[in-house]
């Protein structure tokens, strides 16, 4: 019998889970074991591929997802954050589940944990493993959402694993250094199980961890790995079998790490990727929020939830390999985040900063920590209010050709896509202006 219901709406339920738990963060396995035992989820049928990383591991998630579908398997993907629905969060090839489909996973898990305070995220995690038990997937492809080693996810022991990236960031949690963080997100990684590592430079931690725990791992720049080339990108890996491989693609418009380690992924999980990666259009491949660029009132913008350091450098590189254009950038971040670092590879593209508050989310920093970040870059805001006001105010202060590039985290994506999706329903505005394409 199917348990009651505590809400028929999922706003309701998430509204809810935002207060359920008395912190939003408290990592450990021990309570979503519990729940998930209690659930028959911890010994899957379906394969499990887990990625963890500072940056790229959306992107991993994003490649790996398709070229398994690809080659026919049916496909469940977890990642987190969302950007505009929290039904993006838990896909099943491609494509988000309902909020039925929802609302009934959290009904099953809150009758499941009346003795057990889970966290949001922890809500989440069990309701994307009910939701691909019930639709039988072959692959579950699970982004790993703080950390590694006591992250919800790491619940699951994974058939492959991968490290996209080990770089400064939720220092709180993690440590405050590359060696530290990266031994917590080694932790995803299981004895006699695939492991992979696409950080071109990884720490000690994570090395020494990765050797504690007793695995081969598979290195880029060692087992696989890309080359550029006049014409594109050249991937080399091996199969499983040992044997080597390797496909020429245009190249990605993902990041090239993380795409490497997803044609790995698929190699040692029995494939031939070459026939995979023109089946999946990999080379053409993009995520939301991620240098996002679609058309604008003659304008191009550039949305990338970069929160960063790390990310913000290849943000960075990035709108410079495209080439001078006046740019305006839209900045708007987490008061927690080391945001004169993240800004910092971004100040010769300062001439127009505009500084945006997010007033609904507590962790935002506020205009006032934002114009005292850009005083130590030496750097002045020529404007700032919430993303619709400085949205607004641009539609007049930019000019057709001009560049617009908003960043800083995944709420100001969010509210401005928030705020495009709402500008495209007026029937005055022109067609370039809603028509959307992903760069």
């Amino acid at each position: 019998m199917a348990p009651a219901m505590r809400f028929e709406r999922l706003d309701d339920w998430l509204h809810w889970l935002e207060g359920h738990h008395p912190t939003e963060i408290e990592l450990g396995l021990t309570r979503i074991r519990a729940v998930a035992e209690r659930l028959d989820l911890l010994s899957p049928q379906a394969r499990v591929v887990s990625i963890a990383g500072t940056n790229g591991k959306g992107s991993c998630v994003a490649a790996c997802s398709a070229l398994l579908r690809a080659a026919g398997q049916r496909v469940g993907a977890y990642t987190s954050p969302h950007l505009q629905h929290y039904n993006e969060r838990i896909q099943v090839d491609g494509v988000p589940v309902g909020d039925d489909e929802l609302c009934r996973a959290f009904a099953r898990i809150d009758a499941a944990s009346t003795d057990i305070s889970l966290t949001y995220f922890e809500f989440g995690t069990l309701a994307a493993l009910l939701i691909f038990q019930e639709q039988a997937v072959d692959v579950m492809v699970l982004e790993v959402g703080l950390g590694g080693r006591l992250d919800a996810v790491n619940l699951m022991g994974a058939d492959v694993a991968v490290v996209t990236s080990v770089d400064l960031d939720h220092q709180a949690w993690l440590g405050n250094d590359r060696d530290s963080i990266g031994r917590e997100k080694a932790g995803i990684y299981r004895a006699g199980r695939i492991s992979l590592c696409a950080d071109e430079q990884p720490p000690a931690g994570l090395l020494s961890a990765a050797g504690e725990i007793g695995v081969e791992l598979q290195r880029i720049g060692e087992q696989f790995g890309f080359t550029l080339q006049k014409e594109g990108w050249c991937w080399w890996g091996e199969g499983r079998d040992g044997q080597p491989q390797q496909c020429q693609l245009e190249r990605p418009v993902l990041p090239w790490p993380s795409v490497a380690a997803a044609l790995q992924v698929v190699a040692q999980l029995g494939y031939q990727v070459k026939p995979l990666a023109q089946a999946a259009s990999l080379d053409r491949l993009t995520l939301p929020g991620r240098y996002q660029t679609r058309p604008w009132a003659g304008r191009t913008l550039v949305l990338d939830v970069a929160h960063n350091p790390a990310a913000a450098r290849h943000l960075a590189a990035r709108l410079t390999s495209a080439g001078v254009v006046d740019t305006h950038l839209v900045v708007g971040m987490m008061a927690d985040k080391d945001r004169v670092a993240t800004l910092a590879p971004l100040s010769p593209l300062m001439t127009h900063c505009w500084l945006v508050s997010l007033p609904e989310i507590p962790r935002a920093a506020t205009v006032a920590q934002l114009e005292q970040d850009l005083a130590t870059l030496n750097v002045s805001a020529i404007g700032c209010g919430t993303v619709a006001e400085v949205m607004g105010r641009l539609s007049q202060a930019s000019r057709p050709g001009d560049r617009i590039v908003i960043m800083g985290s995944f709420y100001t994506v969010s509210a401005a896509l928030d705020w495009l999706d709402a500008e495209s329903n007026r029937p005055d505005l022109l067609r370039d202006n809603i028509e959307s394409n992903h760069e």
